[in-house]
C-alpha cells in the first residue's frame, strides 16, 4: 500500500535551480560590476536598477518570454531569499524604458569585463569565437521588427540577432538586435573590431568560425588585419565548383567516405586568392541514379576558406565540431 504524501512545506519551489545561478553570478562579481559601472542619469532609477536587473535575470534563467509571466516569480520563497522584489510587469517595463544607447553600451562593456575574468580564470592561450545570427519571431508591431527571413513563422515581423560566443568556455561575448530584413553579415566586421579592441591585450591566439552567411572578403580582411585566423564555410559558387570538378584535382579519402582536397582561388570580386579546403561526400543512391555527363556530379561539395595551418581534414573537423 502506498501512503499518501503531502507537500506542505512553506519553502518548496519549482525554481530551485535559480539558487546556483544567482550564487554564481554573485561570486563572479557580476552584480558588483553592474552596480558600479551601470549608471543612469536619474538618481531614482539608479536606486532601483539592481532589483529590476536581478528580476530580469531570474526571468531569463527560468525561460520567461513575456514580462507578464514575471508574476509567476512574485511569491517564490527563493527569490525573496535573495532580497529580490518582483514588481508588476508594467513597473518593470517602465524601468526598461530608461535604457538609452549610453546605458546599453555600459552593459556591453560590463559583459566584456565578465568575459575577460572567465578567460583569465581558465588560463586559455587560444580560443575559438563563433559568430552567428538567429531570427526572433514577434507578434504585433514592435519597434524595429519588420518582415524578413523568418523560417519560424513565414510572413511575420521579426528581429535578426547577431551574437558571438567563445567555444572553449561556452561564454557569450557580445551581440545586438537588428531589424528582421538585415542581411546576415551586415555589421560583422564592426563586431570583430569591437571584440578585438577588448581582447587585444590578452595575448590570445584567436580563430573565428562562421557559416556561409559570413562568406565575405571584407570580413576575411578584417580578421587578417588583427593577425587572427578563420575557418568560414564558403558558398557553392560556379567558379569554385568548376575547379573542384576538374579531373586534375586530387581528393584524399578520409573517414566515413568523406574526401578532401585543397585549392587556391580568388572569386571575381576578390582582390587576392585564398586557401580553400573542399570536402565532398557521395550523394544518396537515389540521387545518383540520374546519370550525368559531368564529372563529379555524384558528390555533394562543401567549401571552407581558411588561413589556418590546419590540414584539410583538420579544417573540416574543426568546422563540424
Amino acid at each position: 500500500m502506498i501512503n499518501k504524501i503531502e507537500f506542505s512545506a512553506k519553502n518548496l519551489t519549482s525554481n530551485a535551480g535559480l539558487f546556483l545561478l544567482l550564487e554564481h553570478a554573485n561570486k563572479a562579481g557580476v552584480f558588483d560590476l553592474i552596480d558600479n559601472d551601470l549608471v543612469f542619469d536619474n538618481t531614482s532609477t539608479n536606486k532601483i536598477k539592481m532589483n529590476h536587473i536581478k528580476t530580469m535575470l531570474c526571468g531569463n534563467f527560468v525561460g520567461i518570454d513575456k514580462l507578464e509571466r514575471l508574476k509567476l516569480l512574485q511569491s517564490d520563497p527563493l527569490i525573496n531569499e535573495f532580497a529580490i522584489s518582483i514588481k508588476e510587469p508594467e513597473t518593470v517595463s517602465r524601468f526598461l524604458g530608461n535604457f538609452s544607447y549610453k546605458t546599453t553600451q555600459m552593459l556591453r562593456e560590463i559583459n566584456f569585463k565578465v568575459f575577460r575574468k572567465l578567460l583569465r580564470k581558465n588560463k586559455l592561450k587560444s580560443i575559438t569565437i563563433d559568430i552567428d545570427s538567429s531570427v526572433v519571431n514577434v507578434e504585433g508591431h514592435q519597434e524595429g521588427a519588420v518582415k524578413g527571413y523568418n523560417p519560424k513563422k513565414l510572413g511575420n515581423n521579426c528581429y535578426n540577432l547577431q551574437f558571438a560566443f567563445c567555444d572553449e568556455i561556452k561564454a557569450y561575448l557580445t551581440g545586438y538586435v537588428r531589424s528582421g530584413d538585415t542581411y546576415t553579415s551586415n555589421g560583422t566586421s564592426e563586431m570583430i573590431k569591437e571584440i578585438m579592441a577588448y581582447l587585444k591585450d590578452e595575448g590570445l591566439e584567436i580563430t573565428f568560425r562562421m557559416d556561409s552567411g559570413y562568406f565575405d572578403e571584407d570580413i576575411l580582411e578584417t580578421i587578417g588585419s588583427f593577425g587572427c585566423t578563420y575557418v568560414i564555410k564558403g558558398k557553392e559558387y560556379s567558379t569554385l565548383v568548376a575547379q573542384v570538378t576538374n579531373p586534375s584535382i586530387v581528393f584524399v579519402t578520409g573517414e566515413e567516405g568523406r574526401e578532401t582536397a585543397e585549392l587556391t582561388a580568388a572569386l571575381n570580386t576578390w582582390d587576392k586568392a585564398r586557401r580553400f579546403v573542399v570536402s565532398r561526400v557521395l550523394k544518396d543512391e537515389k540521387d545518383r541514379k540520374q546519370l550525368s555527363f559531368l564529372e563529379g556530379e555524384e558528390y555533394n561539395y562543401f567549401f571552407f576558406v581558411t588561413n589556418t595551418g590546419l590540414s584539410s581534414v583538420e579544417v573540416v573537423e574543426f568546422y563540424v565540431l
